[in-house]
């Protein structure tokens, strides 16, 4: 008879303050319902070191000389983090398109550039900005200060990055012609940035719960574009509305802003413009809170043109009005009578600049022309909700799925809401049904009406929720 495997070892007395401790440091509220993967991970640093407790290890975490040194090896072990190579493509493709033209239009007397990439892991991220740079300002690069930043709290993913070798996983998004381009092969599956795009990025170590206490270093300011990706949502609600408007705080004048779309969230159009561009939600900063329009970008040249990274067509969308584009648009005269897609687009724009009054009128106004619409009920309820209304937001969404019961995201955000309410049975239900919806699709796929999330990272959210909405089994 086979030999059972030896149970894993209960949490000790000291647990929870550890745990409050590293939830103090590193903000990562991810862990609040999740004793059992934090222990997890404390387990191997005990074994790393040698001790036996929690208590033990929290005296050496604040022990003066060795203590720094552990808290960055037990970060690195919390931290989970997968990046590849101009990831959420949308997004990349908006920066090529408008972003970074229009800043480089707008600073060309001055000529200097400066992008912050927070939470950048393994460095993906910021190496696929320099490379968009390298390519839009070609021949003029020389006489431009480029500065791109990367930071991460994990001491661990900043030397890989520093290294900047990377695997054919990291490389997926790219064909073999620009691979070759961007990359020197290094041998076993290796490919090592070259050094025309490596020596516009340096790396520095940073918690962005530095940005709230003080201590973030002065110089991390007056950016002009800022991205914070697939960090946030590790962060409690509170602290994340608190991150942003530091990070806004960081950008200069008319700075540019690009958040994760896992967690949209819409206190963000009240602290900064918000702007739809193909695909995606762009933030701006600016003088007082009024939109006004981008300066239109220059026009590319021939070399940009013949460039193109691997990317998606982007979703078209819509805008409510002029002034949410980065240029002007002629204006059009519709119908008396609009079809449901006609009005997806104004009732975003709207939603996304914090106008749900009136994106909650224009669901209304739709759903009279296309009651059958199962998107226009989801918006609907998206929006019910964002004005403090679940109850009505709560019909929106079940109607939606009456109408479309594959519908994803309809499951997904029920599945909030009912959680926030309380509910967690049901709840934790219609989480279940959004990842059984998906069950068929690729990871890469990306989702109706999700704003560019896969099918992979809704899961990845289905399992967090999931996970914190489940009281621990461990036992007595």
């Amino acid at each position: 008879m086979a030999a059972r495997p030896a149970p894993v070892p209960l949490p000790d007395p000291g647990f929870p303050h550890l745990k409050s401790r590293v939830i103090e440091r590193t903000g990562h509220f991810y862990y609040q319902d999740k004793d059992d993967l934090l222990w997890e991970r404390v387990r191997k640093r005990l074994r790393a070191t040698g001790l036996t407790d929690s208590g033990a290890y929290m005296a050496l975490l604040e022990d003066p000389i060795s203590g720094p040194a552990e808290w960055g090896k037990l970060e690195a072990e919390i931290t989970i983090g997968e990046t590849f190579f101009f990831r959420y493509a949308e997004q990349f493709a908006a920066l090529r398109e408008t972003i970074l033209p229009e800043i480089i239009a707008r600073k060309a007397s001055t000529r200097r550039l400066r992008i912050w990439s927070a939470g950048c892991s393994s460095g993906a991220e910021p190496y696929s900005l320099a490379i968009l740079a390298h390519e839009i300002l070609g021949e003029s690069l020389d006489a431009w200060r480029v500065s791109i930043l990367g930071t991460d709290i994990n001491d661990n993913v900043l030397k890989v990055a520093r290294q900047a070798r990377f695997g054919k996983w990291a490389l997926r998004s790219m064909p073999d012609e620009q691979r070759n381009r961007y990359f020197v092969n290094a041998g076993k599956d290796q490919w090592e940035v070259r050094r025309e795009f490596r020596s516009l990025v340096r790396f520095e170590r940073h918690n962005l719960l530095s940005l709230l206490d003080g201590t973030s270093p002065l110089e991390f300011a007056d950016f002009d574009l800022i991205l914070c990706r697939n960090v946030l949502i590790y962060f409690h609600p509170d602290t994340v509305a608190r991150i942003v408007g530091a990070l806004r705080d960081r950008l200069g004048d008319d700075g540019w802003m690009l958040l994760g779309h896992a967690e949209p969230n819409p206190l963000f159009s009240t602290m900064m413009r918000a702007l739809n561009l193909p695909g995606t939600i762009a933030y701006r900063r600016g003088a007082g809170d009024a939109l006004s329009p981008a300066p239109a970008p220059p026009q590319p040249k021939a070399a940009l043109q013949e460039w193109r990274p691997l990317l998606p067509a982007p979703k078209s969308r819509a805008p409510a009005s002029k002034s949410a584009l980065p240029h002007p648009v002629k204006a059009s005269t519709a119908p008396s009578r609009r079809a449901a897609g006609d009005f997806l687009g104004d009732i975003r724009a709207r939603a996304d600049a914090g106008e749900f009054v009136a994106a909650a009128d224009l669901c209304r106004t739709a759903l009279v022309t296309e009651p059958l619409s199962a998107a226009l009920h989801f918006y609907h309820g998206l929006i019910l909700r964002a004005l403090g209304r679940p109850g009505e937001a709560e019909k929106s969404f079940l109607k939606s799925l009456y109408l479309d019961k594959h519908f994803a995201m309809a499951h997904y955000h029920l599945g909030l809401l009912l959680l926030a309410e309380g509910q967690s049975t049901p709840g934790r239900r219609s989480l279940t049904h959004a990842a059984q919806s998906v069950a068929a699709m690729a990871d890469d796929c990306p989702l109706d009406e999700g704003d560019g999330v896969t099918v992979k990272e809704l899961r990845d959210l289905i399992r967090m929720h999931l996970d914190a909405a489940t009281p621990s089994r461990r036992k007595a």
